[in-house]
């Protein structure tokens, strides 16, 4: 049933990220008072801003800066933690599991899927049991711990394949996820070796893997070319058309014959629509995302709305030259469409016409580690320096609310001036190991098992 007269109309949005949160500011500061009633439902208590995610992973942002708390932002929205698992337009309801574990229902008049998209898993050996995702700030904050655990290892080993291994780390995707990731990383770790006596930079080993036959796609091919130029040059090795075959136990095979053992393996290659919406009653695009109209309603149902990397936009600006052609899945569109979403959301609910979402790619920048990056912005390239003050620049803007963005630029100005921190807090991983230790029953640790 939908909401009554005297009752304000039931808004759920779903999803937190980018879109989430977005379209849920926007819709508390233009909605009245007992005009609409907003709940956000989303696993997590917080948005996770992801392009600031590699700097927090080597400590040039302290990581519950690039995290927005959706409780504190919106505090007119009523925010749900808790996973979606089915959506039920027929009926306008939305079936969660709730964080202790208990399932219900939740009823709605109008319908926000911003559910985003996943890690794309494939049926590689060993993948499932050897790859690390970087979505998350938990990812990124174990894999900062785990880099510096490794070098920890590897310093410390008297066996030489041991240490080997350990000082081995292998970036799986070339998009800019993962060559952020990797550029921030080998850089942190880079910088790290000056307080490890007996590692020098030439003892790392960082290994970029890509099935396509260049990196970063959404930048002009001499960029992609500059950027594997680069990383060659600080003794990176990239391997280009070349897949991964296996990563059982460790030991990499790449489908060149390259074989290698590494302890590390970040898993950055690509994502997919959120699997919840195949099992919804929504019409779906080829490409698994919900099929939504230029005005970012859902195809047929008015009532529901989508945007973001779950939606598959038509993308006005180029359809003259390719009519099929959708917004590409990053977060540039996701906010631009957050915040027209939520103003053709009001629109309805007055009864007033809803207007189409057209916006230009306005270019991309990529930080390749401190003071390095490429841009690609407004028909202009840019490299070095000055590109990643851009990406920085850019991303602040973007970071939600002023209190993240002081911090983070806070942040910034302190490590400018004491540089970056690198310690491991590997205990944040194993907070029972003491206890266990003082009843005797921590296993014995072989020497080439995972830290």
């Amino acid at each position: 049933m939908g909401a009554t007269k005297s009752e304000p109309t039931r808004i759920v949005i779903l999803g937190g990220g980018y879109v989430g949160l977005y379209t849920a500011l926007g819709l508390q500061r233009m909605l009245r008072a007992n005009e609409a009633a907003v709940t956000v439902v989303d696993p997590q208590p917080h948005m996770t801003y992801q392009p600031f995610l590699p700097e927090a992973a080597a400590g040039a942002i302290e990581p519950r800066h690039v995290v927005v708390p959706l409780r504190r932002a919106l505090k007119r929205c009523h925010v749900l933690t808790a996973r979606v698992q089915q959506i039920e337009h027929k009926r306008k309801v939305v079936t969660v599991e709730a964080a202790d574990g208990h399932v219900e229902e939740v009823p709605y008049d109008h319908l926000v899927v911003a559910l985003g998209s996943v890690a794309r898993l494939l049926p590689i050996p060993g993948l499932a049991e050897e790859g690390i995702a970087f979505k998350t700030i938990g990812e990124a904050i174990y894999l900062r711990n785990h880099v510096m655990s490794q070098m920890d290892q590897a310093s410390s080993t008297r066996d030489p394949e041991v240490r080997k291994r350990k000082l081995t780390f292998t970036v799986v995707g070339g998009g800019f996820a993962g060559i952020e990731a990797l550029a921030e990383l080998e850089d942190m770790s880079r910088f790290a070796c000056r307080y490890y006596p007996n590692i020098e930079p030439e003892d790392l080993r960082w290994v970029l893997v890509e099935a396509a036959p260049r990196i970063l796609p959404e930048v002009r091919e001499t960029l992609g070319v500059y950027t594997v130029e680069q990383l060659e040059k600080r003794g990176i090795e990239v391997y280009l058309s070349t897949l991964a075959k296996s990563f059982e136990k460790g030991h990499v095979v790449l489908s060149d014959g390259t074989e290698f053992d590494s302890d590390t393996i970040i898993w950055t290659a690509g994502v997919k629509a959120n699997p919840v919406l195949a099992d919804s009653d929504l019409p779906l695009h080829k490409s698994g995302r919900v099929q939504a109209t230029p005005a970012l309603q859902v195809l047929d149902n008015p009532d529901v709305w989508a945007a973001g990397d779950c939606a598959a936009v038509p993308d006005l600006s180029v359809t003259e030259e390719d009519p099929t052609a959708i917004c590409p899945p990053n977060a540039q569109h996701a906010v631009r469409q957050a915040r027209h979403l939520a103003k053709n959301v009001v629109r309805a609910l007055r009864g007033k016409p809803v207007k189409d979402y057209k916006h230009k790619n306005m270019g991309s920048v990529a930080s390749l580690g401190l003071h390095k990056g490429v841009a690609d912005t407004l028909g202009i390239k840019v490299k070095g320096f000055p590109a990643w003050s851009m990406h920085r620049m850019y991303h602040v803007k973007a970071m939600p609310t002023f209190n993240r963005k002081a911090r983070i630029t806070a942040d910034w100005l302190l490590g400018g001036l004491f540089k970056r921190e690198v310690i491991s807090m590997g205990q944040i991983h194993s907070p029972h190991e003491e206890f266990h230790r003082a009843s005797g029953k921590v296993p014995e640790r072989k020497p080439d098992e995972k830290a």
